[in-house]
């Protein structure tokens, strides 16, 4: 295989500017395996052209919702210093579909939660009578159970006992 020339390869600062990311992102992906850069004698970092459409991905992911670890994982099954064919692009994109679809059945039911927690008025998650009497989601731990799904027990409701 012939030896890519000099010119093909971009320093962190081109690759930065080329992208529109800081050079402390580039070296942070590097870090964590998304990104690999060659060194030259004097231990400068020369990344390939083809990085440019890494960070395009990596980027996609990100507004995706995919977390660096997942964009990770996606990058594993492309191919490296080449632009992916439509077979190995169709696999990445029908797992993002599938991200993307759940991603909006999550959106909804928080959108329909929110209405509810807001609804009677009270605004008050801590004094609810009606989600949450005398604070019984405390007993459950931190975090904001209803409006992440965990729905309200009626056995909390002094009514309902």
């Amino acid at each position: 295989m012939p030896k890519p020339h000099p010119q093909d390869r971009l320093t962190i600062g081109e690759l930065a500017a080329r992208s529109g990311l800081a050079t402390s992102a580039l070296r942070y992906y590097e870090e964590l395996g998304l990104l690999q850069a060659e060194r030259t004698a004097g231990g400068q970092r020369r990344y390939p052209r083809a990085t440019l459409r890494r960070l395009a991905f990596i980027r996609a992911a990100q507004q995706v919702g995919l977390s660096l670890d997942e964009t990770r994982e996606a990058l594993a099954r492309l191919p490296e210093n080449r632009t992916p064919n439509a077979t190995e692009w169709a696999a990445v994109a029908r797992s993002w579909q599938r991200r993307i679809d759940a991603r909006i059945a999550e959106l909804e039911a928080l959108r329909g939660r929110l209405l509810g927690c807001v609804g009677c008025g009270c605004l008050s998650l801590t004094r609810c009578a009606i989600y949450n009497p005398a604070d019984q989601a405390a007993t459950r731990g931190p975090g904001p159970h209803f409006l992440l799904g965990d729905p309200p027990d009626p056995s909390d409701h002094p009514t309902r006992r």
